[in-house]
């Protein structure tokens, strides 16, 4: 379910993890009250420092994406956000057709994903 992080991506590895989790949450890979992997569980799939997973939780938590238990775990808050789902599920699908385009275009999964890495980059600099 998760990637690993890509760090030369000029993206900070902390972010790009709680991109993940946000994406998982916003198409429904994660429900409402599902656990999270522990911190250490997360670390070793991602193969990152611990550290940088209890950032991610944290920071969530601070938004309110996660609800932290402690001795339990994290969880995904119960709170529904169906507005900005249904514009979340409208992106994505703009996306899958963006892709299949440039599939057809004959550009391969790594060309793909640096042109989108560097259009974003480009566009956090206009900003």
């Amino acid at each position: 379910m998760f990637r690993k992080p890509n760090p030369t991506s000029g993206v900070p590895i902390y972010v790009q993890v709680m991109e993940q989790i946000k994406h998982l949450i916003e198409t429904g890979a994660l429900a409402p009250g599902e656990q999270l992997p522990s911190v250490r569980g997360l670390a070793e799939t991602l193969v990152m420092n611990p550290n940088t997973v209890i950032k991610v939780y944290r920071e969530l938590e601070t938004e309110g994406v996660l609800e932290i238990r402690h001795g339990l775990g994290a969880f995904v808050t119960s709170r529904r956000r169906s507005p900005k789902k249904d514009g979340i599920r409208d992106a994505q699908q703009l996306v899958h057709d963006m892709v299949e385009a440039l599939r057809k275009e004959g550009l391969d999964e790594g060309q793909i994903r640096r042109l989108v890495e560097a259009e974003l980059a480009a566009e956090f600099q206009r900003r």
